[in-house]
């Protein structure tokens, strides 16, 4: 059996996190401490004395630990409980304009000064064949703390509680006649970071994330058709209390009844439709039009797996006409339940928001330290990241959303000035060149839209478009009362891989005569880059 990298650190952190780590600090309201640990500190102290005494401009040292948990039934039974930790650390140093970076689970005073010394190694080696030299803009240093926005930390909650929950929704859709089939799970995630800079910054961050699911399927044994329908919630940095605040069963319900009605539902005429996108569906082709193309590494041709660079450059920023003059884009770390949520970037920068898109015009980029420089900015948006202490950190996805109308305008404000289109919800296969230019979309459920009113069910339903051309076609957008925020748990990128966790928030929105396809007739492939 082969065992990869990835699993030996995992495997190895489970003790070695369980033995070295203290447990996290709250004050009497339930916010986490400004206590930095002394052992953190002294281990920091270490590391950047180190770093500097061997010739590194700039260092850094992130002490990290992970929890993980995950849930998963069939029908009335419980398929799998996993649970499990790791914790360790990495370095990051910057000599003579280029990065060095080494790891370890072992985390004592002795294994930090030999990691700190391999990564100046790995720098110096670095150093003979880079061609340009890094350059960082300047941050403010801090010491503080910070903790994502939940009630009920998951991981204090009992196995037999989450179970019981996912059973109950199981039954819901079990009840629906011509249901056969249906899974459902419950991951969570807790990173507890501490994160140390030369600059001067000490700071510690506790992070929430939970991921619910659940997928049906109804079966017509004259036939031996099938159709499934998932969950449309998505993945959010938010406690427990999701399961509570949020009638789960009856949406697993609803997708039992929409699983059924696929199954007699009409294949659809290909053609040209003006579609109403549901933020279920919306947020993934916001991911992969929007926010991989902005993604400035991507655009310096630094970076081009999962899916390729991008059809943006530095010299089209603020003169590109990437949609209508309705369309809003901002990239928001900061944004309450959003998975790239956080009190400070992997270097100590600040969460904020800006704009990507302004008024339809492409205005900016996702920048980190050693990017900002390259588009003429003096300080950094904060989209450093690393999935793990043993990950290099580079540049990551911001929470990037879709803004909503000024005004309250409804759903069904849109489908009333549509004569003929479809009305899409849930996230389905996809395809997107290697600029994130050309693409193709399909969905979960897809409603014919007749003369401004709904008329069925179809399936088969997949459109095409060009990003600047689907955006451009952007002519209506719901108010905030239509606004979800929807994410990807799961967003690859980079060799070794990793996976990044992203909200996109939108209002449901309408788009004036894009293609549709059917897929019976022409299946869709898709370049599935979110997983890890």
């Amino acid at each position: 059996m082969s065992f990869s990298r990835r699993d030996f650190i995992k495997t190895a952190g489970v003790t070695l996190g369980a033995l070295t780590l203290p447990t996290w600090v709250y004050d009497a309201h339930g916010a986490a401490s400004v206590y930095l640990d002394a052992n953190k500190d002294r281990l920091a102290d270490a590391a950047l004395s180190t770093a500097k005494r061997l010739g590194a401009s700039y260092a850094d040292i992130r002490i990290n630990r992970y929890r993980l948990e995950n849930v998963s039934t069939r029908e009335r039974q419980v398929l799998n409980v996993s649970s499990g930790q790791n914790f360790g650390f990495g370095v990051r140093v910057l000599v003579k304009g280029t990065w060095g970076f080494a790891a370890s689970p072992i985390v004592t005073l002795a294994e930090v000064r030999r990691v700190t010394a391999d990564a100046v190694a790995i720098a110096k080696a670095n150093s003979t064949i880079q061609r340009g030299k890094v350059e960082l803009v300047p941050v403010k240093p801090v010491r503080t703390s910070w903790k994502s926005s939940f009630e009920r930390d998951p991981f204090d909650v009992p196995v037999d509680e989450k179970v019981s929950m996912l059973l109950k929704i199981n039954e819901a859709a079990l009840a629906v006649p011509g249901v056969t089939f249906v899974n459902s799970s419950m991951g969570w995630v807790n990173e507890q970071k501490y994160l140390a800079t030369s600059d001067g910054s000490r700071i510690e961050q506790y992070l929430i994330r939970g991921n619910p699911s659940f997928s049906v399927t109804a079966v017509d044994r004259t036939t031996n058709d099938f159709q499934s329908v998932n969950s449309l919630r998505e993945g959010q940095a938010i406690g427990y209390e999701y399961m509570s605040k949020h009638d789960w069963a009856e949406d697993a319900r609803e997708a039992a009844n929409n699983a059924v009605m696929k199954l007699k539902a009409k294949s659809v005429e290909p053609g040209k439709y003006d579609l109403v996108l549901h933020p279920s569906h919306l947020f993934l082709t916001i991911h992969e039009s929007v926010g991989h193309p902005t993604e400035l590494d991507r655009a310096m041709l630094w970076e081009a797996n999962y899916a390729g660079t991008s059809f943006l450059t530095p010299e089209k920023t603020g003169k590109l006409k990437f949609g209508s003059n309705i369309v809003n884009f901002v990239a928001d770390r900061t944004q309450q339940h959003g998975l790239a949520t956080v009190g400070y970037d992997d270097e100590s920068v600040p969460g904020q928001e800006w704009h990507i898109v302004k008024d339809g015009v492409f205005v900016d980029w996702q920048t980190t330290r050693d990017t900002a420089r390259l588009v003429g900015k003096n300080h950094s948006y904060g989209c450093l990241h690393a999935d793990s202490w043993g990950s290099v950190p580079f540049p990551r996805m911001p929470n990037l959303s879709l803004q909503p109308a000024a005004t309250d305008i409804s759903q069904g404000e849109l489908i009333a000035d549509v004569d003929k289109g479809i009305l899409i919800y849930g996230r389905g296969s996809y395809s997107i060149d290697q600029q994130r230019y050309n693409f193709q979309f399909g969905g979960q459920t897809f409603w014919e839209i007749r003369n401004g009113k709904l008329a069925g069910m179809l399936k088969d339903v997949a459109y095409q478009s060009r990003t600047t051309d689907f955006w451009g076609s952007c002519d209506g957008l719901g108010g905030r009362s239509t606004y979800l925020l929807p994410g990807s748990f799961n967003d690859g990128k980079g060799e070794p891989g990793q996976s990044n966790a992203v909200s996109h928030g939108c209002p449901i929105a309408r788009f004036r005569q894009i293609n549709v396809l059917n897929t019976a007739s022409s299946p869709m492939s898709g370049q599935m880059e979110d997983h890890e």
